[in-house]
């Protein structure tokens, strides 16, 4: 029979059922989940302002590449400061790079490329870890003269594997990038506002791959070195980077008469606004535009290909401009730079490959006769402090003479006037025996340490690291280790590796830690001594104009 219905004890008595249902389902979802945990983050899978970009993994690390910092210079933005890159819907693939800017044929057989949307860059990063510090940042600046070169070129994987966040990038090379004219703001210092621009795109997004914003490395070699130094001196760089690495070009970068070849009348990395918009003038003439109605609408409409040719007269960036007040050596003299960390140097035998592209045979004679029409009365002098005899051939004793002129003792001179300032680190590498990075062949130069010959030792670089034997490939875990301590604490010491001192100014001759393979291959030296330095100190360059 059943029980008589009770509607106010009927209303109240599946409370406990209630309660006894919760604390099961309490005790039953933490089980669910953690038999069915939530799907982890896809980490080819980046969001930066611009929109959803989809990388690749590898075993050690993982690759954005192609993601546009600026807008494509073309049309009316060609020779226009960059700006802002577009909006994109959707999930934009990321897996290869963007194009080169345009340019010609470079070291070790680089492409040509007629590319005017070219402002791209990539990011390398190491795997994604469960904790959540952020990894220190290198932003590297190619080289190549200002005129070839690309940011994928250099594959960074091995600094990404010792927990950096490498970005690589390309920007406007020669007559789109450094041209001048009167009527154009911002002349001959497109490449490096580019520059500039990538450093804030890194600033707004690195934190989305795991980067530091408040830790970020700017390096370059060559061009790129002389790129950095001129960041340091450029009030717009202000805060953009922390740390500074300048491989083989720097603010004391010059090539006096003869150092490039007989008959060449030297060259300096920088030109005044003035000569930057004369030389403009003369190619618009040149380009038939310089009697239009609109001398600038009249350039921009022409083919990309008519102005490559151009390329080899706009390789120097304008100062006397908003982005380089002073000229860089001026502005180091008179201390107006950024105050980060320097760690700067050169290759052993840097001239050797500028040497190995003389034509036809090259003696005693040559040689004596190159002296007196570099030195004039001081030729003697030179020749007792680098005699042919001395070195495997007179164009090898050319070639000497010059890495000490031109490259190695303005570096060392302009590393004491940072350290008057900043932290400040000297290298000079010198693997006799490293591969040879693209140069031409002279049977009469050995190559040795020649420029860029390091490059391959930082980055897997094509043709030259998949050629280094075991005790180069030690050398260059060692110089990775250096170059990461470096961006991580602006001092490249680490347990294991051998005593690296910060240069001490008042020293006569500043310590230089040389970099070769072999267990006393990382030691001190006094290259100031060994290049002779004491010669140049009156071998004053033409004064920037």
């Amino acid at each position: 029979m059943r029980p008589p219905h009770h509607p106010h004890t009927a209303r109240h008595r599946p409370l406990p059922t209630t309660l006894a249902l919760a604390v099961v389902l309490a005790l039953l979802i933490p089980a669910a989940l953690a038999a069915h945990p939530p799907p982890a983050p896809d980490p080819t899978l980046v969001r930066v302002d611009s929109g959803l970009l989809r990388g690749h993994q590898d075993t050690d690390h993982r690759d954005f590449l192609g993601i546009p910092y600026a807008a494509p210079p073309v049309g009316d933005l060609r020779w226009q400061p960059p700006h802002p890159p577009p909006h994109w819907t959707g999930t934009r693939d990321a897996t290869k790079p963007g194009p080169r800017c345009a340019q010609g044929p470079g070291l070790g057989g680089t492409p040509a490329s007629t590319a005017e949307d070219c402002l791209y860059l990539n990011v390398t990063t190491p795997l994604p870890t469960t904790h959540h510090h952020p990894a220190p940042v290198l932003v590297w600046i190619h080289g190549g003269g200002f005129t070839t070169g690309a940011g994928s070129d250099y594959d960074p994987r091995a600094l990404a594997a010792n927990g950096l966040v490498v970005v690589t990038l390309n920007y406007r090379l020669g007559v789109l990038g450094f041209f001048g004219h009167p009527q154009l703001p911002g002349s001959g210092t497109f490449g490096l506002a580019d520059q500039q621009a990538a450093l804030t795109w890194v600033h707004r997004n690195i934190t989305a791959f795991g980067g530091d914003p408040t830790t970020i490395t700017l390096a370059g070699e060559s061009a790129g070195g002389m790129s950095v130094c001129t960041h340091l001196t450029s009030p717009t760089a202000h805060a953009l980077f922390h740390r500074a690495i300048l491989q083989s070009g720097s603010c004391s970068a010059v090539f006096p008469h003869n150092a490039l070849g007989p008959g060449d009348p030297g060259h300096l990395p920088w030109r005044s606004l003035t000569r930057t918009e004369e030389a403009g003038q003369r190619t618009t003439a040149t380009l038939g535009c310089h009697d239009a109605d609109d001398p600038l609408r009249c350039l921009r409409a022409l083919d990309v290909t008519a102005l490559t040719p151009h390329h080899d007269d706009f390789t120097q960036p304008a100062f006397g401009t908003h982005l380089i007040p002073l000229p860089p050596p001026t502005a180091l003299d008179q201390a107006a730079v950024h105050r980060v960390p320097v760690l700067i140097g050169t290759t052993r035998n840097e001239m050797t490959g500028v040497a190995s592209t003389l034509h036809g045979p090259f003696g005693d004679d040559d040689y004596l006769h190159l002296l007196r029409d570099t030195f004039g009365p001081r030729a003697d002098t030179i020749a007792t402090h680098f005699p042919a005899p001395a070195h495997p051939s007179p164009a090898s004793a050319w070639a000497a003479l010059n890495t000490a002129r031109a490259v190695s003792c303005p570096v060392l001179t302009e590393a004491r006037s940072w350290a008057n300032h900043v932290p400040t680190h000297t290298y000079e590498f010198a693997d006799q025996h490293a591969p040879n990075p693209g140069h031409p062949r002279r049977p009469d130069i050995p190559l040795g340490a020649s420029h860029a010959s390091e490059l391959g030792y930082l980055f897997d670089w094509a043709g030259v690291t998949a050629r280094l034997t075991p005790a180069q490939r030690r050398l260059a875990h060692d110089m990775i280790g250096y170059w990461a301590q470096f961006a991580r604490h602006g001092d490249p010491n680490h347990p294991g590796a051998p005593t690296w001192p910060a240069l001490t100014p008042s020293d006569p001759h500043p310590t230089t830690l040389s970099l070769a393979p072999g267990p006393t291959g990382i030691r001190l030296t006094d290259p100031h001594t060994t290049h002779h330095c004491h010669l140049w100190q009156d071998d004053t360059p033409a004064a920037l104009d």
